[in-house]
């Protein structure tokens, strides 16, 4: 890592462990996740956050989904972390970069920690499809939980984890009267870090 990028995550991590301890943030590593189509449709939905480190930021789904679909023809995302109740008037972070699919030993421990409902609902949801009836789904449940009793549920097949690579942060702090205060880093095409101060 640089030293601005090694900067950058430390400063992440550090209002990441802020907002998990805040009584005020009920799910601190929820997170607003853009896609956009190849020709530039976008579109956004909250996700969680499920593991970070210095290789980028994880989260999982199928990857049939209308978000998955999105990451594989344009494998670019933005995330956005929002934090109402830290500091004087909230904290946001963004977070911008490539996308890669995680490796399927990753992707396996993280769906055997997985609660078991949590479990069989992954097989049981073709997620983004046309669902008739609540009924449908509830009787798809009762089929993996069938096929299932007594046994290890193993991760589907097309159920994983993207991890968004960073290639921007930038950190905004909430002020009064819209005086606020945000920095952002960048990484070039060469692969060099900067920092600097935006307007607010």
């Amino acid at each position: 890592m640089t030293d601005l990028y090694a900067e950058a995550l430390a400063t992440f991590t550090a209002l990441f462990a802020e907002a998990k301890a805040s009584s005020g943030e009920i799910e601190p590593n929820a997170m607003t996740l853009a896609t956009a189509t190849a020709d530039g449709r976008p579109s956004a939905r909250t996700v969680l956050l499920k593991a970070f480190d210095e290789h980028g930021f994880v989260f999982y789904t199928h990857l049939h989904s209308h978000k998955g679909r999105e990451l594989e023809e344009n494998p670019r995302a933005a995330l956005l972390f929002l934090w109402r109740s830290l500091r004087a008037a909230g904290i946001q972070v963004r977070i911008e970069g490539v996308v890669e699919i995680v490796d399927e030993a990753e992707a396996d421990a993280y769906f055997a920690s997985r609660p078991r409902p949590s479990q069989v609902g992954a097989w049981a949801s073709a997620q983004s499809e046309t669902l008739e009836s609540r009924e449908d789904f509830d009787d798809r449940i009762a089929q993996v939980e069938a096929e299932f009793e007594g046994r290890e549920i193993l991760r589907p097949e097309g159920w994983s984890g993207f991890r968004v690579v960073p290639q921007a942060f930038e950190f905004w702090y909430g002020a009064e009267f819209r005086l606020h205060e945000r920095w952002r880093y960048e990484c070039d095409a060469a692969g060099e870090w900067s920092k600097r101060m935006l307007y607010p």
